[in-house]
């Protein structure tokens, strides 16, 4: 399928940084300071320009073996939404290739079972996937403000209807599975990091910071793109400093 393409930023240890629904210069942008010290690895997945489209669909698992190579020298890894699930697949197989792990609001709804409005945030991210713009308008709405797409009352923008077409018919994130005890048993340095935004996404936050025994921080002012919020930028960094070992 080819390889994906990795953009490197900045001098210092690297900060592999691995991207959701969302492009890299969306998600990341806010921690561009960081390359005056650390090494910023801006990865474009599957069907994001510069890298080559998927061979037939979004999906966790192959993100998984393009970031395996990635981690041979050992960088911090920082993921955000749907990337989260192909990074923690990549670092359960190989928890000793991670310096330190960021899970950024993670679409892990396994993880808070019988809870309605996570079993809602499921649903309504599985047809996303499944149907893209053929969505219930209500859901697909109820879904693109959860996750922080630029949308008001009138039409849909033209980026926000290309991502959901990008994203249409992509495996759905509610049937990962990552070996979470692998990662917890290497004691992994772990950050989960949320934005105050979302209650389901702040108690699957919570129940994989309780399961990876990880530590758990929350940053509002920017909904689901945490990495923007006041205050991120340099929690990351004292975390990563932390944990430079």
């Amino acid at each position: 399928m080819g390889e994906i393409v990795v953009v490197r930023d900045g001098s210092g240890p690297e900060i592999l940084l691995v991207h959701g629904g969302a492009g890299p210069r969306t998600t990341w942008g806010a921690l561009a300071p960081l390359a005056d010290r650390w090494t910023l690895a801006y990865v474009h997945r599957r069907g994001y320009p510069p890298s080559p489209p998927p061979r037939e669909r979004q999906d966790f698992e192959v993100d998984a073996r393009d970031l395996a190579p990635l981690l041979a020298g050992r960088p911090h890894v920082v993921a955000h939404s749907y990337g989260v699930l192909g990074a923690l697949i990549a670092t359960a197989a190989a928890p000793g290739s991670v310096r330190s792990l960021t899970l950024i609001e993670p679409p892990l709804t396994y993880l808070v079972p019988d809870d309605p409005e996570v079993a809602r945030l499921a649903h309504i991210g599985d047809a996303v996937l499944t149907h893209g713009m053929d969505t219930d308008p209500t859901e697909l709405r109820e879904f693109l403000h959860i996750a922080g797409a630029p949308i008001d009352d009138g039409p849909l923008p033209a980026s926000v209807i290309a991502g959901v077409r990008r994203a249409h018919g992509g495996r759905p994130a509610s049937e990962a599975r990552p070996q979470l005890t692998a990662i917890r048993d290497a004691a992994v340095p772990t950050l989960v990091a949320s934005g105050n935004h979302a209650p389901a996404l702040e108690r699957i936050c919570d129940a994989l910071a309780n399961t990876l025994d990880a530590q758990r921080t929350t940053h509002p002012g920017a909904g689901h793109f945490v990495p923007s919020a006041p205050n991120f930028t340099a929690h990351l960094e004292t975390f990563l400093r932390e944990n430079a070992t």
